[in-house]
């Protein structure tokens, strides 16, 4: 790891939401993603009275997308040049920028990818149990966050029975496996892959 790496631990479960400002680049759509972690838990209360349209218009994006509320399933985070991110406050819920995403569309529809400049390093703990889908070129996507946007009921508990509830593309699969060695995703001089499901469920090709 660089010396600018910042590791925050202890971080699997932890609750957080996304305001994504959606701009139109060279390259096609994208968003700058700015977050909730380590700042606060993406209250409820005001999180539910977000208006993104407003949110766009005040900040001369596109659009805005609201991505949340989502919860981590890593053990830690390392994430370089932490000490310089810039700030914002969406509706009284103060934000970090955390990440840009060059979008496969303008309102990307699941199991398509998207590169994310993060400069972060994620670990699931040996011991852990992760959740992951296998393409059909048998690369696998391990679940970063799990989400209520779409399901505000989904539960922990809920995620090793997926597979009866996912619309998989011809050619996925979904699993469920525990490590018996960490598992550490490393984008942090690189950008990283990243899906979604069709219940907004967030996984990070494996690297």
């Amino acid at each position: 790891m660089s010396d600018d790496m910042t590791t925050t631990t202890d971080v699997f479960g932890k609750r957080y939401g996304e305001v994504l400002l959606v701009r139109n680049g060279p390259s096609g759509p994208e968003a700058t993603v700015y977050n909730t972690f380590p700042l606060n838990d993406c209250p409820a209360e005001l999180w539910e009275k977000l208006d993104a349209e407003a949110i766009a218009a005040d900040n001369g994006a596109v659009a805005a997308l609201l991505n949340g509320p989502r919860y981590w399933l890593m053990n830690s985070i390392g994430k370089r040049g932490r000490e310089t991110l810039e700030r914002k406050t969406f509706g009284g819920i103060e934000m970090i920028c955390q990440a840009t995403v060059q979008m496969a569309s303008m309102n990307p529809g699941p199991y398509n990818v998207n590169r994310v400049d993060r400069k972060a390093v994620f670990t699931f703990d040996a011991g852990r149990e992760v959740y992951e889908l296998v393409d059909p070129d048998g690369r696998a996507w391990v679940m970063q966050t799990w989400s209520q946007t779409v399901d505000p009921s989904l539960s922990l508990a809920d995620l090793p029975g997926l597979a009866a509830r996912l619309s998989l593309p011809a050619g996925w699969t979904f699993r469920a496996r525990a490590l018996t060695s960490p598992l550490v995703v490393d984008t942090a001089t690189e950008d990283a892959c990243v899906t979604q499901d069709d219940l907004a469920n967030s996984y990070s090709l494996q690297t």
